[in-house]
C-alpha cells in the first residue's frame, strides 16, 4: 500500500542544494514562458467554447499544480491545443457546466491511474497511433480557426467534422478582408520572426504588434472585448459545480477521453523534457499532478488542463531546470490578470486564430507523410487511419481502432516469428538404442502464445498409433514465452500422446515457461522426468525403457 500511494513531487528533490544563481535562472525562464503562455491560454479557450479568462485560470491553477507537485523537473501545465476539439464537441453537446464536471471525473481517472502507478502503461500505446492522432487533431484546429482568421459571420460552428466545412462553405461570402489581412500578417510574423530575437516570443509580438495596427488603423475586426467584454482583473472565487448523479454517466466517455489524451500528452511532453536536460521523469507522480491539476482547474471555472511541449520546451531553452520557473509561469500569468487586464478587451480575435494556425501547423509535423514510405504498410495503416478516424469521427475511436489496427498487426508479426523446426537425428540415436523414427525432436522459436499456439498442431498426428514416434522432445530454449493458450496446446499434446503409451518430454525450458508449468500444475502432470535441462540428457533417456531424466 506504501508503495502505491508514493507521492514525493519533484520540487522537493530539486529543492537540494538550490542557490541564488538557479533561481534567477528559473525566474527569467518562468517569466518568458508566462508571457508566451497568455495568448496561447486565451486562443485555447476560445477556439474550445470557453471565454479567454476561463483559459487564463486555467493555465494559472493547473500550471502552478502541475509543476509544484508533478514528476518533472521543467513540465510547464496547461491548456493545449490537443484539447480543442474534444472540449468543444463536450461543451456543444453537454455545455460549459458539464464539462467542467467531466474535467473534474477526468482529474479522478488520472489521480487513480498516478496512484495505481499506471503512467509506465501509457508508453505502449504506439507512436503511429499518437502520430496520427496529433495530425488528425491538428487538421480539425486548422479547421475552427476559419471561422475567426477570415472574420465569417457564423453564430455556431458545428462540432461534427462535415457540419463545420458545411457551415465555413456557406459562411464564406461573409468574410471579413480586415480580419483576413490582419491574421495573414500575424502569420507571417511568426514565421518570420529572427531567431536571433526569440528570447521575446514571436507570439507574444504578434499579439501586441496586432492589437496596436487594429487600434491605430480602425480596423473593423471583432475583438474580446465586443465578444466576451473582456476578462476579469481577478480570479474567481471557488465554486464547487453542482453534481446530480444521473447524469454521470453520458460523460464517463468524454471524461474517459480527456484522461487517456491528458495522460498521453503529458508523458510525451515529459519524455520531451527528459531527452532535453538528460533527466528522467516520475511517470506516476506525474499523473498524480495532472489529476489534482484537473480537478482544481473547474473549481475556479477553468477546464482541462495537461503538460505543454511547446512551452516546456521553451522553459528549458530558456535556462528552466527546477519547478520553480514552472511556478514563476503561472505567478506571471497571475500578475498579469491582476495589472493588464483591461487591455485585453482590444486584443483582435484574428489575432489569437492567427498564433493558432502556426501553433496546429507545427505540432503535426507534415514531414512524416513524405517519410511513410520508408516504413511498412503496418505502420502506414496505422497511422493513417488513426489520422482519418480522429479527423472524421472523434479522438476516442481513432484511437480505439489504431490500437486494435496495431494490437492485430503485432499478433501477425509475432506469429510469423514462431517457428516450430525437426532435428534431424543420426540413426539409431545415440545412446538409447532406438529405431529410426520412434524418437522425434523440435525446437521451438519465438512466443507459444495465443496467435501461434496453432503451430503445435501439426505435432498432433505423432500422437496417432499409426505414426512410430514413441517419445516427442521438444527443445524450447529458443522459446522466449508461453501464454496459457500455448500451455493448453502443450497439455492437449501430452494428453493425446499418453492416451496412446507415448511421451512427451521438455528441454530446456527458460524461466517465464517453467513458471507457468509450476503453476497450472502442468509440470506435475508431466512428471519431473520428462522435464529435462539438456537435449544430450533427454535423448539418453528416450527410450520406452527409461523413465525419463536422471
Amino acid at each position: 500500500m506504501a508503495a502505491h500511494a508514493r507521492f514525493r513531487p519533484r520540487l522537493l528533490d530539486s529543492l537540494d542544494g538550490y542557490d541564488g544563481a538557479r533561481f534567477g535562472t528559473d525566474v527569467v525562464a518562468g517569466i518568458t514562458v508566462g508571457v508566451l503562455a497568455l495568448p496561447l491560454a486565451m486562443a485555447f479557450a476560445i477556439a474550445s467554447g470557453m471565454s479567454p479568462a476561463s483559459g487564463i485560470v486555467t493555465a494559472i491553477i493547473a500550471g502552478l499544480v502541475i509543476s509544484a507537485l508533478g514528476g518533472s523537473r521543467v513540465q510547464i501545465g496547461g491548456p493545449t491545443g490537443a484539447f480543442i476539439v474534444i472540449v468543444y464537441g463536450i461543451v456543444v453537446q453537454y455545455g460549459v457546466a458539464n464539462l467542467l464536471i467531466c474535467t473534474m471525473m477526468a482529474g479522478v481517472m488520472l489521480l487513480a491511474m498516478g496512484l495505481a502507478r499506471l503512467g509506465t502503461w501509457i508508453r505502449f500505446i504506439p507512436i503511429s497511433v499518437i502520430s496520427g492522432f496529433t495530425k488528425g487533431i491538428a487538421v480539425l484546429i486548422l479547421l475552427s480557426q476559419v471561422k475567426e482568421f477570415l472574420g465569417l459571420r457564423i453564430d455556431a460552428l458545428p462540432a461534427e467534422f462535415f457540419g463545420k466545412v458545411e457551415a465555413l462553405w456557406a459562411g464564406l461570402p461573409s468574410f471579413n478582408p480586415h480580419s483576413l489581412l490582419l491574421g495573414a500578417a500575424c502569420v507571417l510574423l511568426i514565421v518570420a520572426w529572427p531567431k536571433r530575437w526569440r528570447v521575446v516570443p514571436s507570439p507574444v509580438v504578434a499579439l501586441v504588434a496586432g492589437t496596436v495596427a487594429a487600434a491605430v488603423l480602425g480596423l473593423d475586426v471583432e475583438t474580446i472585448g465586443s465578444r466576451f467584454g473582456g476578462i476579469p482583473s481577478a480570479l474567481p472565487a471557488m465554486v464547487v459545480p453542482t453534481v446530480s448523479f444521473a447524469e454521470l454517466g453520458p460523460l464517463l466517455a468524454p471524461a474517459f477521453t480527456i484522461a487517456l489524451l491528458g495522460a498521453i500528452e503529458s508523458l510525451l511532453s515529459a519524455t520531451v523534457a527528459d531527452n532535453m536536460i538528460d533527466d528522467r521523469h516520475d511517470p506516476n507522480q506525474e499523473l498524480v499532478a495532472q489529476g489534482l491539476a484537473n480537478i482544481a482547474a473547474p473549481l475556479f471555472g477553468g477546464f482541462c488542463a495537461t503538460g505543454a511541449i511547446a512551452r516546456t520546451s521553451t522553459n528549458v531553452r530558456m535556462g528552466g531546470r527546477t519547478p520553480v520557473a514552472g511556478i514563476v509561469h503561472a505567478l506571471t500569468l497571475l500578475a498579469v490578470v491582476l495589472v493588464a487586464a483591461p487591455a485585453a478587451r482590444y486584443i483582435p480575435l484574428t489575432v489569437l486564430s492567427a498564433i493558432l494556425l502556426v501553433v496546429a501547423w507545427n505540432m503535426a509535423e507534415w514531414g512524416e507523410f513524405r517519410e511513410l514510405r520508408r516504413y511498412r504498410f503496418n505502420y502506414q495503416a496505422v497511422l493513417i487511419a488513426t489520422f482519418v478516424l480522429t479527423v472524421v469521427f472523434d479522438l476516442t475511436v481513432a484511437v480505439q481502432a489504431g490500437l486494435v489496427l496495431a494490437a492485430i498487426f503485432f499478433i501477425t508479426r509475432m506469429s510469423g516469428l514462431t517457428r516450430l523446426r525437426e532435428v534431424e537425428l543420426p540413426a539409431p540415436a545415440p545412446g538409447n538404442g532406438a529405431a529410426p523414427g520412434q524418437v522425434r525432436v523440435y525446437q521451438v522459436f519465438g512466443s507459444l502464445f495465443f496467435g501461434a499456439a496453432n503451430k503445435i498442431e501439426p505435432l498432433f498426428a505423432l500422437a496417432e498409433p499409426a505414426d512410430p514416434a514413441k517419445v516427442v522432445v521438444l527443445d524450447l530454449q529458443k522459446l522466449i514465452n508461453i501464454d496459457t493458450t500455448g500451455l493448453d496446446m502443450l497439455a492437449t499434446l501430452h494428453r493425446k500422446l499418453a492416451r496412446n503409451g507415448k511421451r512427451l518430454m521438455i528441454v530446456a525450458a527458460n524461466e517465464q515457461p517453467l513458471s507457468l508449468f509450476a503453476r497450472s500444475g502442468f509440470g506435475e502432470a508431466l512428471g519431473e522426468a520428462n522435464l529435462c535441462d539438456s537435449l544430450g540428457q533427454a535423448l539418453a533417456r528416450a527410450t520406452p525403457a527409461t523413465d525419463g531424466c536422471a
